[in-house]
């Protein structure tokens, strides 16, 4: 599979959008046609916004900010606007959520482009979701934030949001071959995420690299 990013895309992007060079939606609109041409064999997303909805967006809306026109995966244990969570569970039938997480929303603050949900296991602990480790098909990508970090190790995406009760963020990170960074407890804002556990659950988040 041919990557769509390069391991310092986010610094990448958000620099060529802030300074004028490049339209803040092409990067997602990069990530689109990657994730429609390998994601049957990836499986890494539960839902993707669709190609005409992006275009019916304000692209000043995403040229401002740290992550100006950043394409970004958002675990579906976290409620993004307009796309379902369905907490890896799709026949709990929950529908489009009315509003961002908070997480969700300091994103698009800063530039970023929430661009659709990624795979987690059932409860975000449970039974795992489809996804395939996207360095060899046959093998797990780790759990629970599995379709987070292989979006990411695929180059659909150059960043997404994954949580951790346990190992959920730093396993995938590992068997993925992606940096996976978990927040100390109750620096990132929960509000808007499904939880499986009050006093341990933690928002945190995977790129390509550490800058």
């Amino acid at each position: 599979m041919s990557h769509a990013f390069s391991p310092s895309s986010v610094i990448a992007i958000s620099r060529e959008v802030r300074s004028g060079e490049a339209d803040p939606l092409a990067a997602a609109r990069r990530s689109l046609a990657v994730i429609a041409r390998d994601d049957a064999r990836v499986r890494a997303w539960s839902h993707v916004m669709p190609a005409d909805r992006l275009d019916a967006m304000d692209p000043a809306g995403f040229a401002a900010g740290a992550l100006a026109g950043v394409p970004i995966g958002i675990k579906d244990v976290i409620d993004v606007a307009g796309m379902p969570t369905d907490f890896g569970v799709p026949a709990l039938g929950a529908g489009p959520a009315a509003f961002d997480a908070c997480a969700v929303g300091l994103l698009r603050a800063a530039g970023a482009i929430p661009l659709g949900k990624t795979v987690t296991a059932e409860f975000a602990f449970r039974t795992p979701g489809p996804t395939r480790n996207p360095h060899a098909l046959g093998h797990t990508p780790g759990g629970s934030s599995s379709g987070s970090a292989a979006a990411v190790a695929a180059g659909m995406v150059p960043a997404a949001l994954g949580t951790q009760t346990g190992g959920s963020m730093i396993r995938p990170a590992a068997y993925c071959g992606v940096v996976g960074f978990k927040p100390s407890f109750g620096r990132v804002f929960r509000d808007g995420m499904k939880l499986t556990c009050e006093s341990l659950d933690a928002i945190g988040w995977y790129a390509a690299d550490v800058a």
